[in-house]
């Protein structure tokens, strides 16, 4: 073999090395994007959650639209502590509101009472399904172990406040049927 033949096959071997050595790094990097992604989103919609179920309380006309906001108060009272406890044990910051939640609350905080319940139980199925879906996948393939543990032990509640969701919507002319999914169907917009 020549030098030149040498040489290209040594560059070669250094090239595959490193592009082999980094698709690990990106499959853990992209997990640690996946962990981070969760924390953000489920921290986001718990705080939102809290903050549509104090309005449910004040804006319900239906008295099971009120008494499911008491109850989201009370749930996402402890649910929304123990992520942000998550979050600072996993190195993560405290979840904060996104935006597009902020404009959300924005939006109901301004609604009349005649037209909040369907509304409002609308958004809540729809983004407890989406928490369904987040907090499943995490359980699943999470990467940071205590997020992944967190996840473990809340998906029961979070499908069991999807559940009681879906119910209360459909007591409020909610469509039910896509609702019960478990974070398969699109549950509303």
């Amino acid at each position: 073999m020549s030098v030149k033949t040498r040489a290209y096959a040594a560059v070669t071997g250094l090239l595959l090395g490193f592009t082999l050595g980094a698709a690990p790094a990106a499959a853990q990097q992209a997990s640690l994007v996946s962990d981070s992604l969760f924390i953000l989103r489920a921290g986001s919609i718990g705080l939102l959650q809290a903050k549509l179920a104090k309005l449910a309380e004040r804006k319900g006309t239906s008295e099971a639209v009120v008494e499911f906001g008491k109850r989201m108060t009370a749930d996402y009272s402890k649910a929304n502590e123990e992520i942000a406890a998550a979050a600072k044990q996993a190195a993560y910051p405290a979840p904060v509101l996104l935006r597009e939640h902020k404009q959300i609350a924005e939006r109901f905080n301004g609604m009349g009472r005649s037209s909040f319940d369907k509304a409002y139980m609308e958004e809540v199925v729809k983004h407890h399904n989406e928490a369904v879906q987040l907090f499943r996948q995490e359980s699943e393939g999470g990467r940071v172990v205590s997020l992944k543990q967190l996840a473990s032990r809340m998906l029961p509640d979070v499908q069991q406040r999807l559940a009681l969701a879906a119910e209360t919507g459909s007591s409020v002319g909610v469509d039910g049927t896509s609702t019960s999914t478990g974070g398969q169907g699109s549950g509303g917009k």
